[in-house]
């Protein structure tokens, strides 16, 4: 496990301030992620759904694709979540996780008659060039929606066996009541028991729809006992009404100063965030992007202005940038590296047509931060 460690920053005002996120030893799993597992249905060769006849499947959740990066490179990471009993989907699911290197629990749920429970599927092309990747969420009769913390032992999970920090996602805070009350649980247990917290907002009108004001109160509540905060700024407008400074100008320089005045805002409503980061895209074409990020950690910002990325698959990129941010903080690493790592494993997701990266090492990653894409023999 990962030393405690501190990180030492200079505020705008040249006094010292120090960043103190220590993490918790002695735990049996570096992450935990909750989430609702289902599955990708991508047509081959970049085609569009509406012309194929050929297509792949892989197991996905958004919170997966996060915890991927520390589990291909090494770490312990368990998944809560839920599954269709008897159903050939989850065996398929649970077989993924276990090649992922993940531990997972959690209840089998009857299917039921028909019309009864089904993990999510995802139909979702790639793209190629000028045309655009699009995506039909099918969420209907979606087994994750009964997430519930009366199938949890939250006590064994955060007392005994022990977690650095968990991650959860405004997706899973939004997909059901039920849903809503299981991280609300998590993040008590997790405060409780010195778990650090990782919320990335991930606001989404359809399931704001007819509950704006319990899931505001919900995920205000959260991200007040959150460590780290993650969203851009639609996220935090739309789940907190906060707004950041009028516009100054156009263009990537305007985009990063407005996010900085935004997050001054955000640390007043939520001042035990000790981090807080967004990644930045610019789309030239579906295989071509700008890809940047900024992060503000303690007092000091780092931000990665966009740069040229190739792109085969762009569906989780942004968790894979997520997932390289919390590997940094696990290691111990000074907060520059954070999000230059974070870049990287972004980046390096969009290089998969699965929707989550699998590095092979750090030095992988590295190479695609330092620009060196030569053949390794």
């Amino acid at each position: 496990m990962t030393d405690d460690w501190m990180i030492n920053n200079q505020s705008s005002q040249n006094e010292p301030h120090v960043m103190d996120l220590q993490l918790k030893q002695n735990c049996q799993y570096s992450l935990l992620v909750p989430t609702s597992m289902g599955v990708r249905i991508t047509p081959v060769n970049g085609q569009p759904v509406h012309s194929s006849h050929l297509f792949e499947m892989q197991a996905t959740s958004a919170e997966t694709n996060v915890a991927s990066i520390a589990s291909y490179l090494g770490l312990p990471v368990k998944v809560l979540t839920t599954f269709v009993k008897g159903s050939p989907i989850a065996k398929f699911i649970k077989s993924n996780l276990k090649s992922r290197h993940m531990d997972y629990e959690g209840p089998e749920v009857a299917q039921g008659d028909p019309w009864g429970y089904r993990h999510q599927f995802n139909i979702a092309d790639s793209g190629y060039g000028s045309r655009g990747p699009r995506v039909q969420n099918d969420r209907s009769g979606e087994v994750g929606r009964t997430l519930n913390v009366k199938d949890f032992d939250l006590e064994r999970i955060f007392g005994e066996e022990g977690v650095q920090i968990v991650h959860l996602s405004g997706l899973i805070a939004a997909l059901s009541p039920e849903t809503s009350a299981f991280c609300l649980e998590i993040a008590r247990a997790a405060k409780k028991h010195g778990t650090r917290i990782s919320f990335d907002l991930n606001y989404r009108a359809s399931f704001w729809k007819g509950r704006a004001e319990e899931l505001r109160k919900n995920f205000t509540e959260i991200a007040s006992v959150a460590d780290i905060l993650i969203g851009n700024e639609e996220d935090f407008q739309l789940c907190f009404g906060i707004e950041g400074p009028e516009a100054g100008g156009q263009g990537i320089e305007a985009e990063i100063e407005g996010f900085k005045g935004l997050i001054s805002n955000v640390k007043k409503s939520f001042p035990n965030a000790s981090v807080f980061a967004t990644t930045l895209r610019q789309v030239v074409s579906t295989n071509e992007h700008l890809w940047g990020a900024v992060m503000l950690a303690g007092n000091e910002w780092q931000i990665i202005e966009p740069r040229k990325i190739n792109v085969l698959d762009r569906i989780g990129g942004g968790d894979g940038f997520v997932g390289g941010l919390l590997y940094g903080i696990l290691k111990g690493w000074e907060a520059e590296k954070w999000p230059q790592f974070g870049w990287a494993t972004g980046a390096l997701a969009t290089t998969f047509l699965t929707d989550y990266a699998q590095p092979a090492d750090e030095e992988m990653v590295w190479s695609i931060w330092e620009g060196n894409a030569r053949v390794k023999r």
